[in-house]
């Protein structure tokens, strides 16, 4: 197997320049190289996509799910396994012909969207030196920026259109741009312009589908309450479910109960604890551990189960192997793989081994945390947010979140949050929030200081808030008392920050470094137009903010 790659779509990626013998992710040569042939793929079928919904015709839902699967499946932390790319590749091709047929003759064809896989997984890897990220040396810097850029969006934005899919809903204006998008990255048609106002929409489209994944989540569980949540173990066997999906936890909680067994969310699971839906099962007792890259430290010999249900997991350590369990698009070669069949999933493997391996022997000391401060519940209480603003009692909000990571310099963000004044409130969702979730930074105005939204997909409820709270003062949100200081890792973040940028948001501060794909051009382009600027020290940017 061929033993180069280039990677660089995350914040973690080696030297801040791209890894290129293997991810620092934990993904090896053989599954980035198979990850850049199903992107290739992706990018013709979006070329016949859209050539086939300019001529009218109606794309089959089953072919929107599946491009939205197979991206959520390269994005960091996901699929490690490198034969379920090959299968996605091949079914790439299939898609990629019937969509061709579809669409009849057409002319300027880009020798992209012509681009045919080959049949062996050996061959796919050494061919990924003709399609991936630096394959074309001659390719405009700025052009090629603002290419992934717009992949690293869709892979963000296709995590949030995944779960809709899995709660049943979808909208075509979200599935079509995913068409149009990608076939924009191998038209050499378009300049730079073209190429940011793309970026822009795709902002405006994952802001779309956010809110399409809001309303399916609180249709099927219920809007979040404000709940506190136990955040230390209790005596017993135990399952623990990490990711994002509700509907896995929802379906493992009906067939865990009565079987004596405890449930712990993990990570971006948290916020479940605050759904009446879900948090109605007593035995959905808490959460344990904090942010997904101490996962490998956290679940070292532990004496229950984990399911993944989505991004983000790390390969397992040899003392957890045989009881980490995956699902869905998650993927790692030698752990057990639970399938859907008919619409469900059977969890009964998962369920004997959490039994068989008995759990903890005692209970810690009980302590809690506040989650579930979701949009309704904030704007429930707009009335005395805004008398309190008005008052003088809240000087000023903070949203404090996104993806947390390893890098040394997230410690920031802790900082950050510690040194905030005490007539502050903090917003905060996604697993950032980690780095100070369980500070206790009091109460003002009768509200705790640090109000939790939710997982990363939550960032539409930060902007629910912002927009009501703007039209309650009679202003635009840049005229708030409110500073954006984001961290990222993945590409949901980066999709998050395009939305942020397509609604106009200025001022927001991103760290702990700049993205790897960004040209300095480009980021130029950020900065002047929307005033983006990387993070310095808590103690400069409070001061820049307050002054």
């Amino acid at each position: 197997m061929d033993n180069a790659m280039f990677c660089y779509q995350c914040e973690q990626t080696l030297g801040g320049k791209g890894c290129v013998k293997s991810g620092v992710c934990g993904k090896n040569p053989t599954v980035a190289n198979l990850q850049d042939v199903l992107i290739h793929e992706l990018k013709g079928i979006g070329f016949y996509g859209q050539k086939n919904l300019e001529k009218g015709l109606k794309i089959r839902s089953e072919i929107s799910k599946f491009v939205v699967d197979t991206m959520f499946a390269t994005l960091t932390n996901v699929n490690f396994d490198p034969t379920r790319f090959v299968a996605y590749i091949n079914k790439a091709e299939e898609i990629k012909e019937e969509l061709k047929k579809a669409v009849g003759e057409i002319e300027n064809i880009p020798e992209a969207a012509q681009y045919k896989a080959p049949n062996t997984m050996e061959d796919m890897v050494e061919d990924a030196n003709n399609v991936g990220i630096m394959a074309d040396e001659n390719l405009d810097m700025d052009i090629r920026s603002l290419r992934e850029l717009l992949i690293y969006g869709f892979k963000g934005m296709s995590a949030y259109a995944h779960h809709a899919y899995i709660l049943g809903k979808f909208d075509d204006e979200v599935n079509n741009f995913f068409y149009k998008g990608l076939s924009g990255t191998i038209d050499d048609r378009l300049a730079v312009e073209d190429l940011f106002n793309l970026n822009m929409e795709l902002g405006k489209t994952d802001l779309k589908c956010m809110e399409l994944l809001d309303a399916a989540v609180t249709s099927t569980f219920g809007n979040p309450e404000p709940t506190e949540v136990l955040i230390t173990k209790k005596r017993g066997p135990f399952i623990i479910v990490s990711g994002h999906d509700y509907k896995d936890l929802k379906e493992l909680l009906e067939q865990t109960e009565g079987k004596g067994i405890n449930i712990y969310t993990h990570c971006e699971m948290l916020p479940a604890n605050a759904y009446p839906e879900l948090k109605k099962h007593k035995h959905l007792v808490g959460n344990y551990g904090g942010a997904w890259q101490k996962q490998q430290e956290e679940f070292d010999g532990i004496p229950g189960c984990i399911l993944m249900t989505t991004n983000c997991v790390q390969k397992p350590r040899e003392s957890y192997k045989d009881r980490l369990f995956t699902t869905s698009i998650v993927g790692l070669p030698d752990s057990p793989h639970i399938e859907e069949v008919n619409g469900k999933k059977d969890f009964t493997l998962i369920i004997e081994k959490a039994l068989e391996l008995g759990g903890w022997q005692e209970d810690e000391p009980e302590k809690t945390i506040p989650i579930g401060f979701a949009h309704h519940a904030i704007l429930n209480h707009a009335n005395e947010i805004v008398d309190a603003v008005k008052s003088g009692k809240i000087k000023h909000f903070f949203l404090i979140g996104g993806c947390d990571g390893a890098r040394p310099g997230r410690n920031y963000y802790t900082e950050f949050a510690e040194k905030t004044q005490k007539d502050t409130v903090i917003l905060t969702l996604a697993c950032g929030k980690f780095r100070f979730n369980k500070l206790d930074l009091g109460t003002v105005a009768g509200f705790p200081r640090i109000l939790d939204c939710g997982q990363c997909s939550d960032a539409y409820s930060a902007v629910k808030v912002a927009v009501a709270l703007a039209e309650a003062f009679n202003c635009s949100v840049n005229e708030l008392p409110l500073s954006m200081v984001l961290s990222w890792y993945e590409q949901k973040a980066v999709g998050i920050l395009l939305a942020l940028l397509s609604l106009g948001i200025k001022d927001i501060r991103l760290g702990p470094t700049l993205p790897a794909f960004i040209t300095p051009n480009v980021l130029q382009v950020l900065v002047d137009k929307f005033d983006l600027k990387p993070i310095g020290t808590p103690d400069q940017d409070l001061e820049a903010i307050l002054g």
